[in-house]
């Protein structure tokens, strides 16, 4: 691989981090609060709601990829997901009136914007998966070539 630069490595570890940010915060507030309270309230909305960290996180992550010419597709492919996942189960609760309170949030409808909402919460991990491994790429110690004496 090439790429194995210093900044190649820092916009890995910083772009996975920022990634994986949205995902595991839900889980650590609620081990948190449960802990503390006695009560399970999880916050599923939260990784969207963190959109922006995936965005940021997503776009250095892609830079690292095409700058080490690995994990570009695995990468690539789970930020456009997660980018057609956000937007349609967005643009599906304002036209079903999902986000304005005019339906209630039961049936059809709501069970397809948590189907898309799912769906980007999976591409998120998936890119997150793609950032760790492109990581432990970058960090693997090169072999030296052995040639005969």
């Amino acid at each position: 691989m090439r790429g194995h630069t210093g900044l190649t490595k820092g916009l890995a570890i910083v772009g996975t981090v920022l990634i994986w940010i949205p995902i595991l915060a839900p889980i650590l507030f609620t081990l948190l609060y449960l802990l503390t309270h006695g009560v399970f309230r999880f916050d599923y909305l939260m990784p969207a709601e963190l959109a922006l960290l995936v965005v940021v996180g997503g776009a250095l992550l892609f830079w690292a990829a095409q700058r080490a010419g690995s994990q570009r597709w695995l990468i690539g492919a789970g930020l456009g997901v997660a980018a057609a996942g956000l937007v349609l189960s967005q643009a599906l609760a304002v036209v079903s009136g999902l986000a304005s309170g005019e339906r209630e949030a039961t049936g059809f409808w709501f069970v397809l914007v948590l189907c898309l909402l799912i769906l980007y919460i999976l591409a998120v991990i998936v890119t997150g998966v793609g950032g760790l491994v492109l990581v432990r790429e970058l960090y693997r110690p090169v072999q030296p070539l052995n040639h005969p004496a």
